[in-house]
């Protein structure tokens, strides 16, 4: 077991945990999807989407977790409301703290998808390949009647779905 100092928390890191999958003998490694994690401060809006959109347009060519440094109770409504709208359900999706990942997941990539989780958190994991930085506005922040609101939230929405099909390539 090694110890991990990141995001303020200290974490144990289980032995081989950097170890590669290899696949039965005289044959190939075997290609495991690649592993991302979509981080943001209260994982009830953006991260959500977007690991609802990774989910849909990328397939079994990655397993996709979202979590908050500071996560909330529940999934903002408009959220739900808005990600139905494009087809995609969220009933079995719930706010997710960082904590449970940490020293348990070899991430490839790390997408912080708001400015606070990435300044909280360093960008530097050991666990990490790739960390990314994609700034999205917190639609649950916005001021607002209930139809400007709902705007806001099918906007970044939006934007978040043109970024991941953009990732994607």
């Amino acid at each position: 077991m090694r110890r991990l100092s990141l995001c303020g928390a200290e974490y144990t890191v289980p032995k081989g945990l950097f170890n590669s999958k290899i696949g039965p003998k005289n044959r190939r490694p075997v290609m495991a999807a690649k592993k991302v994690l979509f981080l943001c401060t209260g994982n009830t809006s953006r991260s959500q989407m977007a690991e609802a959109f990774l989910r849909k347009h990328g397939g079994v060519r990655f397993e996709v977790h979202s979590a908050g440094l500071a996560p909330g109770e529940e999934i903002h409504p408009l959220t739900r409301r808005v990600m139905s709208e494009v087809g995609l359900d969220l009933s079995g999706q719930h706010p997710k703290s960082l904590r449970p990942y940490l020293g348990r997941f070899p991430f490839d990539v790390v997408i912080f998808v708001c400015e606070k989780a990435e300044k909280t958190c360093p960008a530097m994991w050991p666990t990490v390949v790739t960390g990314v930085s994609w700034p999205f506005e917190d639609p649950a922040a916005f001021s607002g009647d209930e139809e400007q609101q709902i705007a806001k939230f099918r906007a970044v929405r939006d934007l978040i779905e043109k970024k991941i099909l953009e990732w994607l390539g």
